[in-house]
């Protein structure tokens, strides 16, 4: 079951999230092997081409500590629309040793407002 997170970013801005990922019992997840994907959609039924859908940069940052970033430059934040909500979700990707299987998990989930930028 994922997370729940709603954010706020900056139009026109550079960003970066960074997450701390745990198991279910509290510890520190170890993210050695995993990737990351990330992505936020105006509209759920957006498709992943879709002028309204923006591809985050994702990384794990410190794969022992649990810590992975979410970063969009200006020239991406630049051209998000205002005034209104985006759904996000972020995955990790592994593959799992016994099967060979490649296993993906959502681990968070929200909506992202888009603070409107003045300067320009």
């Amino acid at each position: 079951m994922s997370n729940y997170e709603d954010f706020v970013i900056n139009q026109g801005a550079d960003i970066a999230l960074e997450i701390h990922c745990l198991n279910d019992s509290g510890s520190v997840k170890d993210l050695s092997g995993h990737s990351v994907s990330a992505s936020m959609k105006r509209n759920l039924s957006d498709s992943a081409n879709s002028p309204d859908t923006v591809q985050f940069n994702g990384f794990v940052s410190n794969a022992e500590g649990g810590i992975l970033t979410l970063s969009l430059n200006n020239q991406q934040t630049d051209v998000l629309k205002p005034r209104g909500n985006y759904f996000y979700d972020v995955e990790l990707s592994f593959t799992d040793s016994s099967s060979g299987d490649t296993i993906i998990e959502r681990i968070l989930e929200g909506q992202i407002e888009v603070s409107p930028s003045v300067t320009k």
